[in-house]
């Protein structure tokens, strides 16, 4: 049996700080790529996790990942995409994923 797919990509700007960087210049490398994700299913409509959990776990993830605790390092290019699959309103699986990369600053 197969089944059918959706999927979405969101592209959001996730640092809501008063953090200013500049990256125009020759002043950062990328180091990593990193992602996370988080996924739970429904049945009739019920169970799982609701939508925002599912982001906070694979954001959560992401950022373990990312391991910005050593240098001048930020995440930038933050991408957020959500895949619904299964058969609705039977059976659904929700999976949300976010990834990033990671830069640093040389200068």
């Amino acid at each position: 049996m197969s089944s059918c797919g959706i999927g979405t990509a969101i592209v959001t700007n996730h640092n809501q700080n008063a953090t200013e960087v500049h990256l125009t210049g020759n002043n950062f490398k990328v180091i990593d790529q990193v992602s996370g994700s988080s996924e739970a299913s429904y049945v009739l409509a019920i169970g799982g996790m609701n939508k925002r959990q599912l982001y906070d776990n694979a954001y959560s993830t992401m950022m373990k990942k990312a391991n910005l605790l050593n240098g001048s390092k930020a995440i930038v290019n933050v991408i957020t995409e959500e895949h619904l699959s299964g058969f609705a309103p039977f059976y659904v699986r929700r999976t949300i994923t976010v990834s990033a990369q990671v830069v640093e600053f040389t200068r």
